[in-house]
């Protein structure tokens, strides 16, 4: 038997003799089930969550046949990133599992975390494209969903909003990001990435304040103490996540309806869409421009509920949101690409 064979078989016997890591292994397995025998690429960042996911991931690879690259970003905007990208290059060692370390050398000077995320995504999808992968694996959590609830609930977001994280999101080129530790705790995945890897790699901007994210966790420490519990919190997002799926099942018709495309650009039934409800006006909307511009995020609602309602007085007849330019003509609303 070779090293790396033995490697991975001492992997799976810490992993199999542990009736906690064991249960997340087997949820790991059946969410990735449909996807043996394809070229998945793991986004790590050093911290429990992607640590564990890695750990479980190169376990799973030889029984499911699939192909696993592992990658980092580094974003060179700490002074101590490119360290730390290697310590945890060197922490994966221990169980062969390679690490490649994609620098970013683009320089963020505002909007710091949704452009990080944005030229994260990006350099990963590009490694995606080199390694004939279409899926990519992200270790967020439970406690990463409740987060991301509470941050859209402070930006008045609704239903589809509300509904926070779904296990697979479509990005651009035919490739998807897979979420398969959606019902996890953190608590686990800290407890997994110890016992498999001995350590974790701690982001210092995970306590800044600065981020709204940094006080939103502080948040949730407090809603658990005033008897609001993590699993009430996902029981309703999960009720929001099932009325969002009825909503959308009855919105793809309409959405064929008032939206079409012509050369290259979208065009927007105006009086068909005023008959709607405002939610299905704001979806509408939100997602032409989201596709339209193959943004990974749509545009803020308050910023499209504004551009609705400037629309409906005939205050606006052109307006330039999410890299689209949006003209109004008539009873239509054109989009096009912002040069």
């Amino acid at each position: 038997m070779s090293k790396k064979n033995s490697n991975v078989l001492n992997l799976k016997k810490i992993i199999e003799k542990d009736k906690e890591i064991f249960k997340t292994f087997l949820l790991l397995k059946n969410k990735l089930i449909k996807f043996k025998k394809k070229t998945l690429v793991v986004a790590v960042s050093g911290g429990p969550d992607s640590l564990a996911l890695a750990g479980l991931s190169r376990a799973l690879q030889k029984e499911k046949k699939n192909k696993y690259f592992f990658v980092l970003v580094d974003h060179g905007i700490r002074k101590n990133s490119s360290k730390e990208a290697e310590l945890v290059k060197k922490i994966l060692k221990k169980h062969k599992i390679s690490l490649s370390i994609l620098r970013n050398k683009e320089k963020i000077t505002k909007n710091f975390q949704s452009k990080a995320r944005e030229i994260r995504y990006d350099l990963i999808q590009s490694f995606c494209k080199k390694k004939r992968a279409n899926y990519i694996l992200t270790g967020h959590h439970s406690d990463d969903q409740i987060e991301t609830f509470l941050i859209r609930l402070s930006r008045g977001s609704g239903i589809q909003g509300l509904s926070a994280m779904r296990f697979e999101t479509k990005l651009k080129n035919r490739i998807a990001l897979l979420r398969p530790l959606l019902e996890t705790k953190k608590e686990n995945l800290i407890y997994i990435a110890k016992k498999l890897f001995g350590r974790i790699v701690k982001d210092p901007s995970n306590n800044d304040k600065k981020y709204l994210r940094t006080r939103i966790r502080k948040l949730k420490k407090n809603l658990e103490k005033s008897g609001i519990h993590h699993n009430q919190i996902l029981r309703s997002i999960s009720n929001l996540a099932s009325t969002n799926t009825t909503l959308n099942t009855y919105f793809e018709k309409t959405y064929k309806k008032i939206v079409s495309k012509h050369n290259k650009k979208l065009l927007i039934n105006l009086e068909n869409l005023f008959l709607e409800s405002s939610d299905i006006q704001l979806k509408v909307l939100s997602k032409s421009m989201k596709d339209f511009s193959k943004s990974y995020y749509p545009p803020r609602s308050k910023k499209v509920l504004n551009l609705i309602k400037q629309l409906k007085l005939n205050k606006i007849s052109k307006f330039t949101l999410s890299k689209c330019i949006l003209q109004k003509s008539k009873d239509y609303l054109t989009i096009k690409k912002e040069t």
